[in-house]
């Protein structure tokens, strides 16, 4: 299968092309004809949760940096992207980037992390997106910025890019296999789980020293707290039970609140997962990757190793494990989370709907519209059973030109609260501010999901968009990520 077996978004040719397109998919997707510029605008609207009061209900959702120093800090690469976050003008900055509370936590060598060591300079990265947010709106009224805490679980990579020196919260029999973990390598222990939640406490205390209004207890992707969601076979006081399931989280937060008893608290959370999806072998060729398809579920019947999946049908939802856990969030007193989906290392037409695959993908095995779709029907169907959370949503970013029509009807309806952008912003830091002001959309400057903003971290080289920031096309990293598309295609 080629990306061309898809339309893409560009050729709809206006809003009239766009719908007619969604219809033929069967998707009730809103889109206004008119984005309304100024303060009038739905997304222009403030609003409150916790405390803190967002002044307008455009956010950033957090990456994936790998551009820090292998000590945890930030580099002038990591402090240019959070200046230009900060002049995006969006008011509601969620969590900055994914910050390892350890150092062998991280996702990669250059992962930032919260240490005593590194304590000051992400403090001075909120200093710095402060600065430029201030130069970009003329105040900071409004802007809440919050710090994502995490750990990386079964994706640590903390030493080499290439070696994975996994923590699992029990034993994945996909998961294992697929990535090379041994059956009998051990899960972690819940002295060792015990531990971790210390440092998590440690680092909220620390982000709280930062200036930071709020952090975010990472609970998506496949990392590990999102892994204790799915823990049905791990033993002890942290798997079985849902009770047990959501300790880790529980625990957290009340190591928190005892320590930190102002710091507001968020979670970003995969709110629906899949089986683990491969590129269909018996349509690959060297230079073409296959659309994606599930693993193989013999003798995996009822599916119980995930979350928000239907046991009886893994490629499909189930979400009535996510709004047990919004319950528990509302007896916790946390009424902020950011809904995501699935996870990058197995599912990442779900949670990043894209026409051109990452290196390590496949090419999507539905429209990339339908995958949005999801997104926005997950939002829409926690926030009818929640309605006095405050929600944001993801999966925006493929939806490009008519990302502001989508966006402004999404809110207006009361589908969600906020919309995340997250790719696109690495592309277009602007368009926010375009948006509010009413100023048309540069399509020149839009992500097009090709995906380099993953394909480079994987091989090692620094986060950023390469085809549209003259930043990264300028760097020597340019013709290293053109070298390393063309060897990760010639493989599969």
């Amino acid at each position: 299968m080629k990306f061309g077996d898809y339309p893409k978004v560009a050729s709809f040719g206006g809003v009239a092309g766009f719908r007619a397109h969604l219809q033929s998919l069967g998707l009730d997707m809103p889109c206004d004809d008119i984005v309304a510029g100024g303060g009038d605008s739905p997304l222009a609207a403030p609003v409150e949760v916790g405390g803190l009061r967002i002044g307008g209900r455009l956010a950033i959702n957090p990456m994936e940096g790998w551009d820090g120093g292998t000590d945890g800090s930030p580099s002038e690469n990591t402090i240019r992207r959070w200046r230009r976050v900060g002049s995006s003008g969006a008011k509601l900055i969620w969590g900055g980037e994914a910050v390892a509370v350890r150092l062998d936590g991280r996702a990669n060598p250059h992962q930032l992390c919260i240490t005593e060591h590194t304590q000051a300079a992400i403090a001075g990265l909120r200093k710095a997106l402060i600065a430029t947010h201030r130069d970009a709106v003329g105040d900071d009224a409004g802007l809440v910025i919050g710090l994502q805490l995490t750990h990386s679980g079964r994706f640590c990579k903390p030493n080499d890019n290439a070696t994975f020196e996994p923590h699992i919260a029990f034993h994945h029999p996909i998961l294992d296999r697929k990535f090379g973990h041994p059956a009998d390598r051990p899960i972690m222990s819940d002295d060792e789980v015990s531990r971790l939640i210390e440092d998590f406490v440690v680092a909220a205390r620390r982000a709280r020293d930062c200036g930071y209004d709020f952090v975010d207890i990472k609970h998506c992707h496949g990392y590990l707290g999102h892994e204790f969601l799915g823990a049905r076979t791990r033993p002890g006081r942290y798997g079985g039970s849902f009770e047990n399931r959501t300790r880790f989280l529980r625990d957290i937060v009340e190591g928190i609140r005892a320590e930190a008893p102002r710091l507001a608290i968020g979670v970003r959370l995969s709110a629906v997962d899949f089986v683990p999806f491969h590129p269909d072998p018996a349509t690959s060729e060297p230079g073409a990757l296959g659309p994606g398809v599930p693993e193989d579920l013999a003798g995996l019947l009822p599916y119980i190793y995930g979350f928000g999946v239907d046991q009886s049908n893994p490629v499909e939802m189930n979400l009535a494990e996510p709004l047990a856990l919004l319950g528990l969030l509302r007896e916790l007193g946390i009424r902020f989370v950011n809904v995501t989906l699935g996870s990058p290392y197995y599912t990442p037409h779900l949670i990043r709907p894209a026409l051109y695959p990452p290196s390590d993908g496949y090419y999507p095995p539905e429209d990339p519209l339908v995958g949005v779709m999801r997104h926005l029907d997950v939002v829409r169907r926690l926030k009818e059973s929640f309605p006095e959370f405050c929600l944001v949503g993801s999966g925006y970013t493929y939806l490009q030109d008519y990302l502001p029509n989508v966006a402004q009807a999404a809110v207006r309806l009361g589908w969600t609260d906020l919309v995340g952008l997250g790719r696109m912003v690495l592309a277009y830091p602007e368009l926010p501010l375009d948006i509010l002001n009413g100023r048309p959309v540069q399509n020149k400057r839009l992500c097009r999901s090709f995906s380099d903003c993953t394909t480079a971290p994987r091989n090692g080289l620094v986060s950023g968009c390469y085809p549209l920031d003259p930043h990264y096309k300028k760097s020597p990293d340019f013709k290293l990520l053109a070298a390393a598309k063309k060897r990760a295609s010639l493989s599969k």
